[in-house]
């Protein structure tokens, strides 16, 4: 019956009425015998299409209705009711109650029909202008068709200057793997850490958007961070490869320096929300939904609950079950969906090359005097093979200093690891020999040769010569020494 009651009345009359006269067209009576064929239907009992109750019909409507579709080059739609003239026109609202509704409206955005209603009523008593009111139907029909309906009270970031509000639509794309969602989620139950106190965790998703099959789910303890993101992202990279797009909210750790330039660095594009627009991200928000409703539900008898527990469950409810179940939406399972369509997904780099990219880039300038530089507070030796370089690039990840990448500034190739300085080991004494060609040492050859005037010099004398004039300058006349003076007189 779901189907019937979906069905129009009009349509489900005009298939009852060609299943009444199909016969008479399908072998039509010969001359004279139309009439004894219309009183044996019209004799017989039929399920009534709304309340499927049995009902005759006499034998002046189904000649009519065999007249009808006879001549019809489309006879189920010629047995249709015909639709009302006054069908799909304003509802009978006088203009000064129309205008009264609007201003109801207007003054109070997140009324009910019935509240507004109600109000119409006690204003219509007070102004008798307004003459007879219309029904609460009738009230009801001309608000939603005029878009009056109870408005939702605006986001934050809708009042902002500036703000244009866009339409909604869904979208999926076309190819598995082409945009990856990822989110976090703040569990509704506790888990028992190792100390015995309770903390809530967090779950990082990441879904693909065509197939809606989970890249990777895993649990964290510390609150949404960029180490505990760039941890589940190299970890769905491995599992699945580089899709060719992201699509994340604001969050702090999908705007930081080291997610930003490391998913840039990988070649994929990343794009996110609108502040506080979580229905852009509606299939992340969906498969919160699934993990609440089935996966924590099944786990809500574990009064111990720990996060290795947790998280081993997690892997094992996403594979066993959420991969294998047909998704609503798709009619497939997100296994069998990402399997059959085409995808444009790429092979993911070493580890290695995954933990150096989600770095962030910083230029520091070298202190030549013991070739060290310094980043978030931590002094790092720079080989001797770069001590010539006075400003270098480094990459760095905020929350793993133990050691950072030096980098070609041009090219972004890995030169060096980094490590910070260490004062109790440079104290043994032992240093390398310094190479030759550095400019603070000699030749190789021997001192450098230091042979008559400048080439500059010799230019600029000549050129002063060559004027005529007499140097610039008067000679002293020269004072004897007393023993010069002795030996004169001698």
């Amino acid at each position: 019956m779901s189907d019937e009651t979906s069905t129009p009345a009009r349509v489900r009359w005009a298939r009852l009425r060609f299943q009444i006269i199909g016969q008479l067209l399908a072998t039509p009576p010969e001359s004279g015998e139309l009439a004894a064929r219309i009183a044996e239907l019209a004799a017989k009992s039929w399920r009534h299409p709304s309340t499927d109750e049995a009902v005759r019909f006499s034998a002046k409507a189904i000649e009519r209705w065999f007249y009808i579709a006879r001549s019809a080059q489309d006879p189920i739609r010629a047995l249709e009711r015909k639709v009302p003239k006054h069908a799909g026109m304003h509802p009978s609202v006088p203009e000064a109650a129309a205008e009264e509704i609007r201003l109801l409206r207007r003054d109070h955005p997140r009324w009910s029909y019935k509240l507004i209603y109600d109000n119409l009523v006690v204003i219509g008593r007070q102004k008798t202008t307004l003459g007879k009111l219309p029904g609460y139907a009738s009230v009801c029909r001309y608000m939603k068709h005029h878009g009056l309906g109870k408005r939702r009270r605006p986001r934050r970031h809708e009042l902002e200057e500036g703000f244009v509000p866009r339409e909604r639509r869904s979208f999926e794309v076309a190819h598995v793997h082409a945009l990856w969602h990822f989110d976090f989620h703040e569990a509704r139950r506790t888990v028992v850490l190792p100390n015995g106190e309770r903390q809530k965790p967090v779950l990082l998703g990441i879904l693909d958007d065509h197939s809606r099959l989970c890249c990777h789910a895993q649990w964290y303890l510390e609150q949404e961070n960029t180490e505990s993101l760039v941890h589940g992202l190299c970890q769905a990279f491995q599992k699945r490869g580089l899709p060719r797009a992201v699509l994340s909210d604001n969050g702090a750790a999908m705007l930081a320096a080291e997610t930003v330039e490391g998913i840039e660095r990988l070649s994929i594009l990343q794009h996110w929300t609108l502040s506080q627009s979580p229905e852009q991200n509606g299939k992340q928000e969906c498969f919160w939904a699934v993990v609440e409703g089935r996966l924590m539900a099944m786990l809500e008898g574990e009064a111990e609950l720990t996060l290795e527990l947790l998280n081993r469950a997690t892997q094992a409810w996403i594979e066993q079950e959420y991969h294998r179940r047909v998704h609503g939406e798709t009619q497939q399972t997100p296994l069998e969906r990402a399997l059959s369509s085409p995808s444009v997904v790429r092979p993911c780099p070493s580890s290695d090359a995954l933990r150096r990219a989600f770095r962030m880039a910083l230029r520091r300038k070298q202190r030549l005097s013991d070739g060290t530089i310094t980043a978030f507070g931590v002094r790092y030796e720079i080989p001797s093979a770069y001590r010539t370089l006075l400003w270098v690039t480094v990459r760095v990840a905020r929350w793993d200093l133990s050691s950072i990448d030096l980098v070609d500034p041009r090219s972004g190739a890995h030169l060096a690891t980094l490590l910070p300085l260490d004062r109790e080991k440079n104290a043994d004494r032992r240093r390398r020999t310094v190479p030759s060609h550095d400019h603070n040492v000699a030749d190789a050859e021997g001192e450098p040769r230091r042979v008559g005037i400048a080439p500059l010099l010799r230019d600029l004398m000549a050129d002063y010569a060559a004027t005529g004039l007499p140097p610039a300058y008067l000679t002293k006349p020269q004072q004897l020494t007393p023993t010069d003076s002795e030996d004169t007189q001698s």
